[in-house]
């Protein structure tokens, strides 16, 4: 293992009614709230009305933004720091799942600075310190609930980054499975390889010796495997739902990259693709992973030998690592696609069009990938292997 500090400041609230806890957290932080969440689902399935009951009896003010991006947008994120430093906001409330949490965390970032919310997102600005952040969780998926991460997306450039600072730990998550009943088959497909995105980000990494961490993603890995479809068949199950919902969890918040640096070179070409195409960025992992795995074999084929035996269960006999690994990766492709997500760039009516622009902002920090160091030859590869 490296050397590691660890620093995880979070509360989290996990449970059937967990929502109530809102009454003992909110008093200590102000009355002027602004709760921000997306297209209006929260509206329909009760959470809104859940959340605005306890509001109303606390007597807060409360502010709306709604309308976050799947693909948070830079401009979205402005409309709420607008807001907070108009009407003195005490806390930003983030209803949803990840995207409108990392929307959440540049205007709490934002609302500190006098710069623009982008320069943040570009680090040329650095908060010092942000507004109070909570959040109410509907999408397990990103472990945004509980960590200080964030991507954004600016359209004008077409540039998607990841970004994060201290200042945007929330102070306290509520997590209820039951908030997750009426997600949609699509966001529950993407939740699950989003998840399973994260935990392979860093398990291929550029440490040795990791033990402990290799278990537990492995563990959350088959976990995954065998909750995932019964939840597809079966949404409103609490069991599979929670199970979901904390894997999401612990897929990133901190916990399974102790003493190593992951990789994060799938995710650096999905933004890149995304910010062109402005597809669902599991989606965009689903048809790009499996092929910077292939791509990568060969810089430790034993590594990608222990995903094929320990989380697929393949049988080795008589089997080289290489041979393992490409089998692991086949059954991670097929076991993606055999709950619904895409397996190549097609499916998404995406050509190779913009290819050069794609790989030059890739490339733009130079070569990247913790793993393996990719330049720009091997991201163009890893595109036509995806088409």
């Amino acid at each position: 293992m490296n050397k590691f500090s660890f620093y995880n400041p979070v509360k989290i609230h996990f449970g059937k009614g967990s929502i109530d806890y809102l009454r003992k957290e909110l008093p200590q932080y102000g009355k002027n709230i602004l709760m921000v969440y997306g297209g209006g689902s929260i509206k329909a399935n009760g959470v809104y009305d859940d959340i605005m009951a306890i509001l109303n009896d606390l007597n807060c003010h409360v502010f709306e933004l709604a309308g976050v991006e799947p693909n948070p947008r830079v401009e979205t994120a402005r409309k709420g720091i607008a807001i907070c430093k108009e009407h003195q906001i005490d806390l930003v409330l983030a209803v949803g799942g990840g995207s409108v949490i990392d929307c959440a965390k540049l205007i709490v970032a934002g609302a500190k600075v006098e710069e623009d919310a982008w320069d943040i997102v570009l680090k040329k600005v650095l908060p010092k310190e942000g507004l109070p952040l909570a959040t109410v969780l509907t999408l397990a998926a990103t472990a945004s609930e509980m960590n200080s991460g964030s991507v954004i997306t600016n359209l004008e450039t077409k540039e998607k980054f990841s970004w994060g600072s201290p200042v945007c730990f929330p102070k306290f998550s509520i997590l209820d499975p039951a908030y997750t009943f009426t997600v949609p088959t699509n966001q529950t497909v993407n939740g699950i390889v989003d998840t399973m995105s994260h935990i392979f980000e860093q398990y291929f990494n550029n440490a040795s010796n990791t033990p402990i961490t290799d278990e537990m993603s492995e563990g959350i890995l088959r976990t995954l495997i065998d909750v995932a479809p019964k939840a597809l068949k079966d949404p409103t199950n609490y069991d599979y739902r929670e199970t979901l919902m904390l894997a999401g969890t612990l897929g990133l918040n901190g916990f399974l990259s102790l003493g190593s640096r992951g990789d994060w070179a799938t995710h650096n070409i999905e933004h890149a693709v995304s910010a062109y195409y402005d597809i669902a960025h599991a989606g965009g992992l689903a048809i790009l992973f499996p092929n910077w795995m292939k791509h990568n074999v060969h810089v430790n084929p034993a590594r990608f030998a222990k995903i094929a035996t320990n989380v697929f269960g393949i049988d080795p006999s008589g089997k080289t690592d290489e041979q393992l690994a490409l089998e692991g990766i086949e059954a991670l492709s097929a076991f993606w696609t055999s709950i619904g997500a895409p397996n190549r760039l097609a499916d998404y009516n995406i050509d190779a069009a913009y290819f050069d622009e794609i790989v030059g902002h890739c490339m733009v920090n130079g070569p990247f990938g913790n793993f393996n160091k990719l330049q720009a030859s091997d991201v163009r590869a890893i595109l036509d292997m995806s088409l």
